[in-house]
């Protein structure tokens, strides 16, 4: 493309414009976060070309003292964010500035309200914090020409839906954002101003800061790099706001790391955990975001060896002393150095995680509430540190409305109990009102409400705690009657007998089902249910064969066993009525509607709907008195 092609005009992202319209109409009241955006984004641009410059010098010819520089310009209402680093080319500025190209968009964006204060800080925590400056301009203009090529850009657009792009002529390397100040936000073009915001929410950028006043040229920040400051130095806003460039977020950090390793390893590392769940979690990527450093020189920020896949949430960064300065990201994966670092961080964090849950046991609540179920995918994946993860582990349960520790679970086991009882499931809600749970509410019996995925590999890859082996719920080999019943309550040997005829109405249940359930038992767990369905002792659980359905992993289904509850007034009337003339085949009706309900209740979808409404209209009809 040339410099004579024409002006080019496209449209925004759906996404993009929508926060678009909400950053301009915001009444958010710390608008001076738009200039801690940009200038982080400057920051990072810059640490980018001083990596690419480790194996192409002539990246930086002519300028490699790197900076970013505020102009403040009254008579045109102009301030200006120039860097000289990385910079971008057309389909960059296209890419990066008109589309958000991030997993997790669609959750993000049924998080926004209209509260626009709330939104704007939903934004920043999504990562896009340029669009921010349209707080405080109407139009937004960026020249920027890419380290190496020759050709430069203009990008223009005032946030209403379109913008522009074309070539320009005599661009400097990096980029200028130039911001065409809204009427009414003249703070912005204030130089004492200015300098206020910087030495507030960027003093410690690791690179000079430069405020230029007409011919005068200030240096406002620190321009040392915050982490290599000793802890005593640095107060509690400066780690937030290191944070927040760091990460590219708006909320506060929930745990701040920060020390230096020193021994047969030297590195330093400045870590945070979130306070809020970055939308990209769960994202089948699992990306790092933690920035690595050798000796203060960037070198990626997807340090993905530096840190296991369950620790995603982090932010901040490592810096080395040992590893090589032309380290590459491939050569990251099989250096001896990085899994060393790797091994000692986790190790770290961990305690530091334990020392949490035990000091401050509701904030840790919180941290788990958002990040648990992250945490968890290392109980699978990391056999190393299994003891420690279990330590760390909450769960919700049936007896208790927080959260419980395995070791509080296995302190609070009734008398008789040998096992960790758990059940699985998609909603919490859901499983609360299980009938497989209701002989365990009976004796007293804790069990693990377990929601997450992961829950269903995990729990079979470690198999027990503390020599307790843990027991799904829904398994057809559950005895219950070894563990003692609350005090009060009605023994289990104290049960009423089962009605006379229960052998024979299960038989008839059996040969109506046929090959529909693996079989049909009088059970042991339900007390005000009829009936439920379980899974045979070595079969798969019944909600990891759903997922593996859902995921289409899975094509054939394990024939379950029909429980069902012989002191329940149904079944009672039921078996009563065996022999009776004519019943034989209103009973095997009767089979088929109480697995259909059975299978409602496990949230499974009927294989023959039509033929449940005609079972339970034709039932519905005998019990209406007849026509007159």
């Amino acid at each position: 493309m040339t410099q004579e092609t024409v002006q080019e005009t496209r449209s925004f992202q759906a996404e993009v414009s929508r926060l678009l319209d909400i950053v301009a109409h915001s009444r958010y009241s710390q608008k001076e976060i738009c200039l801690r955006e940009l200038i982080s984004n400057a920051s990072d641009a810059c640490d980018r070309l001083r990596y690419a410059a480790l194996t192409a010098p002539e990246l930086t010819e002519g300028e490699a003292n790197f900076r970013v520089v505020l102009t403040p310009v009254k008579s045109s209402r102009t301030l200006t964010i120039a860097d000289n680093g990385i910079g971008m080319n057309r389909d960059e500025l296209i890419e990066n500035l008109g589309t958000i190209a991030r997993s997790g968009t669609a959750a993000f964006m049924k998080e926004l309200t209209g509260d626009s204060g709330k939104d704007v800080s939903l934004i920043g925590q999504f990562g896009v914090g340029f669009y921010s400056a349209f707080m405080v301009a109407d139009r937004v203009e960026v020249l920027s020409r890419k380290a190496g090529e020759s050709e430069g850009w203009r990008w223009v657009s005032d946030g209403q839906g379109t913008f522009t792009v074309e070539p320009a002529a005599n661009v400097p390397r990096g980029a200028r954002i130039a911001l065409h100040i809204r009427e009414g936000e003249d703070e912005y073009l204030e130089p004492s101003r200015l300098s206020r915001i910087v030495k507030t929410y960027s003093d410690h950028i690791g690179l000079p800061i430069v405020l230029a006043d007409g011919s005068k040229e200030e240096t406002v920040n620190t321009a040392s790099a915050l982490w290599t400051r000793p802890r005593a130095e640095i107060t509690d806003e400066q780690y937030k706001e290191f944070y927040h460039h760091a990460a590219h977020s708006f909320d506060e950090p929930w745990l701040t790391l920060h020390a230096k390793a020193e021994g047969v390893l030297e590195y330093t590392y400045l870590l945070f955990v979130p306070s809020q769940k970055p939308f990209d979690l769960f994202d089948p990527e699992r990306k790092a975001r933690v920035k690595l450093y050798v000796r203060r020189v960037f070198i990626t920020d997807e340090a993905t060896e530096l840190l296991p896949g369950y620790l995603r949430f982090l932010k901040g960064i490592v810096d080395s002393e040992d590893l090589p300065l032309n380290i590459s990201r491939e050569m990251l994966q099989s250096n001896p150095m990085v899994g060393r670092m790797r091994q000692q961080l986790t190790r770290r964090v961990l305690s530091e995680l334990g020392k949490k849950a035990s000091e401050a046991p509701e904030e840790y609540t919180k941290f788990w509430d958002n990040f648990g179920a992250v945490l968890k995918e290392g109980l699978y994946e990391d056999r190393e540190q299994r003891d420690s993860l279990l330590e760390l582990a909450r769960f919700r349960s049936t007896t208790r409305d927080g959260f419980v520790s395995l070791d509080d679970y296995v302190a609070a086991m009734r008398p008789g109990q040998d096992a960790i009882y758990t059940i699985t499931g998609d909603n919490l809600d859901f499983l609360r009102k299980s009938p497989q749970l209701e002989g365990f509410r009976a004796r007293g019996v804790e069990v693990l409400l377990l929601t997450d995925p992961i829950d269903e590999f995990w729990l079979p890859a470690i198999g027990t705690y503390k020599e307790k082996p843990f027991k799904s719920a829904t398994r057809g080999g559950v005895d219950l009657s070894k563990i003692e019943a609350p005090d009060g309550e009605k023994k289990p040997d104290e049960k009423p007998e089962p009605p006379a005829k229960l052998a024979s109405l299960i038989a008839i249940f059996k040969l109506a089902l046929g090959e529909a359930v693996k079989d049909v038992r009088s059970s042991e767990r339900l007390t005000d249910s009829a009936v439920c369905l379980v899974s045979d002792e070595g079969d798969m659980d019944m909600h990891l064969e759903r997922l593996l359905k859902q995921h289409r992993q899975l094509d054939t289904a394990a024939k379950r066993i029909l429980e069902i509850n012989p002191q329940h007034r149904l079944i009672e009337r039921l078996a009563a009525s065996v022999g009776d003339t004519g019943t034989s085949e209103q009973l095997s009706e009767f089979a088929w509607l109480l697995l259909d309900q059975a299978r409602i209740l496990e949230g499974e979808q009927l294989p023959d709907p039509a033929a449940f409404a005609r079972r339970l209209a034709a039932l519905l009809e005998r019990g209406l008195p007849a026509a007159a």
